[in-house]
Order: C-alpha cells, then structure tokens, then sequence
C-alpha cells in the first residue's frame, strides 16, 4: 500500500504525466465545441463586382448562388480576389454577358463554377423554367469527427503507458531501481504496482474523454467501458516495457513517440485500407488500439453490437503482454 501511495505522490512532480493525462480532455471539449459550429459557410459562393461594371439585374441573379459584395473600385476588386485567404469570384459585364475573374489559386469547384457561370447567365431565362430541389448541405465535420474522437480516446488510454514509463526511467537515474531489486517483491507485485497509477489514470481520462464525446446507450456504455479498461491496462504493460528497455529519459521520450505513432498510425490505416485488404487487418490487429480504434468507431456509428470481437482481441493482447512480461522479467533475473 505504501508503494502505491509513493507511485500517487510521484504523479503531482511529473508534468508530462499531468499533461498527458489533462491533453484528450480539452481535446475533447474542443471536439465537442466545434461539432456544433456551422462550418456550412465556408462551402459557400462569394461574388465580388463593382457598381460600374455590372447592373442591378445581375446582382440580383448572382444572389441566387451566393453573397454579393459590391467593391467602389476594379482596384479593390483584384485586391480582393488576389488575396490567398479567400475563393472571391469576380463578376463584369461583357458583350451582354458577364465573365469571370479568377487569380488562380482557389479550389477546384470555385474554379469550376466561374467557368460555367457565364453560359449559366446565358441560358437564365431557360434555368428559370426548370424545378430545382434544394437537398440539405452534408455535415462537412461528419466524417471526421468520429475518427479525431477515436484518435483522441487511444492518446488518453496511452497516459498509463507515459507514466509507468517516465515512472521506471526516473527511478533507474536516481538509482531507486537498484533498492527496488532487493526488496522482498515478487515480479507479480512489483508489475502490479508499477501498473496500477498509469492504469488508473489512463482509465479515468479516457472516461472523462469519453463522457464529453458521446451519449451512449447503457449497453453502449458498458461495451465502451470494457474498451477502455482493455486497452488502459495494454497500455500500461507496454509501458513497463519501455521503461525497462530505455537507458536514459531522453532515449525513453523517443521510444514513447514513435510507440504513440504507431498507435495512432496504425488503427487509421486499417481503418481506411483494411476493409479491402483483410491481410493488412490482420497484421494491424497485432497492434491493439486497432482493436481500440476499431470497437469506438462502431460504438459511433450505433453498431455496438459488433465491439464484442474487439473486446475478445484487447483480452487477448491483455493476457499475451502480461504473459510475455513475465516472461522477460525472469530471464533478466536470472541473466543477473
């Protein structure tokens, strides 16, 4: 109980720790902040013209399409539209007809619609007659928000691996390590020992993380719980492993990043490759927040139902990383 009290206190010094634990949080919260802003606007079309250059009539047409903004001078005009930041289209009358102006850097469909534009103009008498349904403008954040909530939720699960691993590396450098070797421990103490807080507070962040993102059902719930404590203690575990292959704090910071890459890289390839290859999702399973990232996006789209193979993979990896710790850590023991 003592070493457990010992490990708690260490957690207030360690601000990597603190930050790792507190970052998916305010993720989060950003994430749940941005999903209810209108991002429709910025799909919109943007007309510049100027008074002299084009008539009441075609302002009123270009209104049907977009915003109009009357510039006092052609001057002001290209400014406009040469400015990076914005997709203007500039508007004039020529010949009975209007024509486009364009500085070249806007996206392929603002550069598609004042291409057709002017013939559109031409044949406005005819378009008139025709029946237009207005469908509603998709979610430009739909299809991605899930997977940045999925991403976010594996970083918060990751905090015990941070900690437990800064936690070893911190204890090697001021020569606590060698005091820990001679105490009566059993591998199976000290392993649970070291596991608990990163385990803890991996868990609780994700949850927190979690109880921001979404609104799930009580058997959604349940399933993300399991998902959450599955992959918070796989986390830890590897971060026993990093902490023992490590020889100083700087070569143990490389060794947790290219871990967390590899975490966050992982699972999105799978995601957006695996349905068509069922190799390649195989060999990203061997990974685990693949399973992780697998069972929240199903939870995302309604389908919870399905995460009970992700649940069965995460069990799986617990009990084979476990397995595989003591194993190393007897070796070792008797190398010594």
């Amino acid at each position: 109980m003592k070493g457990l009290i010992y490990q708690l206190k260490s957690v207030r010094k360690d601000k990597f720790c603190i930050m790792s634990f507190l970052l998916p949080i305010v993720v989060a919260v950003a994430l749940n902040f941005v999903g209810s802003i209108d991002l429709s606007s910025l799909g919109e079309f943007h007309f510049g013209v100027t008074a002299k250059a084009t008539t009441s009539e075609v302002n009123t047409w270009l209104e049907r399409y977009g915003t109009v903004t009357v510039y006092p001078t052609q001057e002001e005009l290209i400014a406009a539209i040469n400015e990076p930041s914005t997709n203007l289209i500039g508007v004039e009358m020529a010949d009975g007809s209007i024509q486009t102006i364009l500085s070249g850097d806007e996206l392929d469909m603002f550069q598609q619609t004042a291409g057709t534009l002017p013939a559109l103009y031409e044949q406005r008498e005819w378009a008139a007659q025709a029946s237009v349904q207005v469908l509603e403008r998709p979610d430009m954040m739909a299809g991605y928000q899930n997977i940045f909530i999925a991403i976010t939720l594996i970083v918060a699960m990751f905090m015990g691996c941070t900690f437990n691993a800064m936690n070893i590396i911190s204890e090697k450098e001021d020569g606590v390590a060698l005091i820990n070797e001679i105490l009566p421990m059993t591998h199976r103490q000290y392993m649970m020992q070291k596991i608990f807080v990163g385990f803890v507070f991996g868990c609780l962040s994700a949850i927190l993380t979690a109880a921001i993102c979404f609104r799930l059902s009580f058997t959604g719930a349940a399933v993300m719980l399991a998902l959450i404590v599955l992959s918070a203690f796989v986390s830890a575990l590897i971060g026993l492993f990093v902490g023992k292959l490590s020889d100083g704090m700087m070569v143990g910071v490389v060794y947790i990043k290219i871990v967390m890459i590899v975490f966050m890289a992982v699972p999105i390839l799978n995601y957006l490759v695996g349905a068509r290859n069922k190799v390649l999702s195989y060999i990203c399973h061997l990974i685990p927040s693949s399973a992780t990232f697998e069972g929240i996006m199903d939870l995302a789209n309604g389908t919870a139902s399905t995460a009970v193979k992700d649940i069965i993979i995460l069990a799986l990896h617990c009990v084979l990383w476990f397995l595989l710790y003591l194993f190393v850590s007897k070796r070792q023991k008797k190398h010594i």
